[in-house]
């Protein structure tokens, strides 16, 4: 029975998301227990995609892996990770060990991250460095060693988790020939002893050491020389125990990781105290943020207050089943709305609303800002006194009178300190007449009700923003405990106007802005 099993392994990469590389095109290969296999080809010819598929690190588009007679092809990448851990061990190139952990904390890596005790793990990672030659330097770090004691390091770490299958990736292409040769050496006895090894290689000499050695080109197998059959092969069940291979919560997994945070500690002293300098900086940030955020509560009671506890504000519905309707909302609001929702019982004022942003310019001055349109009536609900001037009356709203009301921020930035009352200025390059600047407001949330300008809500639709329907309405009712009973009617009349049923009600979004301020006040 074969350790590993291919069948028709397909891989093609996308270079650029378009020009397709066909790193491995039908692949099908057997690997036996105990065999010693080198892969050999140019640059190109599929030699690491095949590695990395035999060693799970990538998937193939199609075709079948089995190990051990497990079909495993198809599982996913949480599955690919236990099975990593568990079956496989890997050798690189470059050797990967963590610079400021010694010898053996660096073969003990593999037993951190998967959460096994690593009291009885340590042991054996000892035996096995004193076995590979590395007795007298388990406290030393990477820099403190040469390359081939490195890659021997890296060397013990795959075989620490006493692997079915060991993987190397060009394993001496950074060594000199004879720290190779002494790996290749290590190699052989590790085969010897019945581990099966898997080695990628451009070297013919160091493919000498394998008893099989395949050649690929061009994503294909074009020789499969078998020099010698295994003499020895651990023993391989029929049939692998996955259970282990999903990660599950140990005691001797937290005490692994809290090791790992102590050696982190100690080896970055440095980063270390800057973390905990940032930790204190980061509870004065907070408390400081406290007190930003109750001074800001406080704003945003005082704004939403300016607003009136007996307003209620209409929307279309933005949403349906948790699908954005966007431009295509079912309904949309116009001025037959407007007056029916007027004539409602227990409403003193209703308010449309149009509003986009435009290029407000004074001489060689000029703000984007934004524009509202809304009617007369806006100003006696909010209860507004102007600085200056007047607030647009019904008859200018009525005829389309290209008059404006600027806030603060707009008047100062295009008047400075001046009257802007009975001047001119253009809005997206059409005549206003300023007829009067509102006090200051403030900001409610992301907003600056400063920042916008006042026009009539029809001069606006027509003129400015080339709107046919109006976005949403504010209502005032006349008592707070009629709040919810003019809500119904709302939707109601609503329904009514736009011939919608009964069903449709989710069509419209009525928010009750008393509720809000309650929720404000209540903290939540």
């Amino acid at each position: 029975m074969a350790l590993i099993s291919l069948k028709e392994i397909h891989k093609t990469y996308y270079i650029g998301g378009k020009i397709p590389v066909h790193a491995l095109q039908g692949i099908s290969l057997d690997i036996e227990p105990g065999e010693f296999v080198a892969i050999m080809g140019h640059s190109g010819s599929g030699k690491s995609t095949l590695l990395a598929i035999l060693g799970l690190l990538d998937k193939a588009d199609s075709g079948e892996y089995k190990l051990v007679d497990n079909e495993i092809g198809q599982m996913s990448e949480k599955e690919y990770a236990g099975l990593r851990s568990r079956f496989f061990g890997f050798v690189f190139q470059t050797f990967n060990l963590l610079p400021k952990l010694n010898v053996t904390n660096n073969v003990m890596l593999p037993f951190i991250y998967s959460g096994e005790d690593s009291t009885e793990k340590r042991k054996e990672a000892l035996e096995i460095l004193k076995q590979i030659g590395l007795g007298e330097r388990l406290h030393h770090r990477p820099n403190e060693i040469s390359g081939g004691q490195q890659q021997r390091v890296a060397l013990a770490r795959a075989l620490s988790n006493k692997p079915l299958v060991i993987l190397a990736d060009e394993p001496t292409g950074n060594l000199d020939s004879k720290s190779s040769h002494e790996i290749m050496e290590i190699f052989k006895r590790l085969n010897e002893a019945g581990n099966t090894i898997i080695m990628v290689t451009h070297e013919p000499d160091i493919a000498g050491w394998a008893s099989r050695v395949l050649t690929l080109n061009d994503g294909q197998i074009v020789n499969d020389e078998k020099r010698e059959r295994p003499k020895v092969a651990k023993a391989v069940k029929n049939k692998l125990d996955l259970s282990g291979t999903k990660r599950r919560f140990t005691f001797g997994g937290l005490k692994n990781y809290c090791y790992e945070a102590y050696l982190s500690i100690i080896n970055n002293k440095l980063r270390s105290v800057l973390s905990i300098l940032g930790v204190m900086v980061g509870v004065a940030a907070v408390v400081a943020m406290l007190a930003l955020g109750t001074g800001a509560k406080r704003n945003m009671e005082d704004a939403f207050s300016s607003l009136g506890t007996n307003v209620l504000m209409v929307r279309t519905a933005s949403r349906s089943g948790g699908i954005s309707l966007g431009s295509d909302a079912a309904a949309r609001f116009n001025f037959a709305d407007y007056a029916a929702l007027s004539g409602l019982e227990s409403v003193e004022y209703v308010i449309p609303y149009v509003s986009g942003r435009a290029q407000a310019v004074f001489q060689n001055k000029n703000w984007n800002t934004s524009v509202t349109g809304t009617s007369a009536d806006y100003a006696l609900m909010k209860k507004s006194e102007l600085e200056y001037g007047h607030f647009f009356t019904k008859a200018e709203d009525t005829t389309r009178v290209k008059v404006a009301v600027l806030g603060q921020t707009v008047a100062t930035e295009l008047f400075g300190d001046a009257n802007p009352d009975g001047r001119f200025i253009k809005i997206n390059r059409i005549n206003f007449n300023v007829i009067g600047v509102l006090p200051e407001q403030g900001a409610m949330g992301w907003r600056n009700l400063d920042d916008q300008i006042f026009v009539p809500v029809k001069t606006a639709m027509d003129r400015l923003m080339g709107k046919d329907y109006i976005d949403y309405f504010e209502v005032q009712v006349d008592k707070l405990g009629d709040m919810d009973a003019v809500s119904e009617n709302l939707v109601t009349e609503l329904l009514r106007t736009h011939r919608l049923n009964e069903s449709d009600r989710q069509s419209f979004e009525i928010t009750n802005m008393a509720e809000i301020l309650v929720i404000r006040n209540s903290g939540v």
